[in-house]
């Protein structure tokens, strides 16, 4: 599961570098790759959450906090 949260982690990383280099880019179609990029960032970050949320009901992970003394 570690590998798979790290995988989204740099997708989302990915998503936002493109979207960087649309932003900088002097080109008539730059807004449009902009938002496409910026759209998949937010898609990618929700459903990261959604699975790790999910992960945890069905007892796949388990929270490991600081205990406390």
């Amino acid at each position: 599961m570690g590998y798979f949260i790290a995988l989204f982690l740099l997708l989302i990383i990915a998503s936002l570098g493109t979207a960087g280099f649309f932003m900088l880019r002097r080109s008539p179609d730059k807004k449009n790759g902009m938002v496409w990029a910026l759209t998949l960032r937010i898609s990618l970050s929700v459903a990261l959450f959604v699975i790790v949320l999910l992960s945890w009901q069905m007892g796949w992970i388990q929270p490991t906090g600081l205990p406390l003394k």
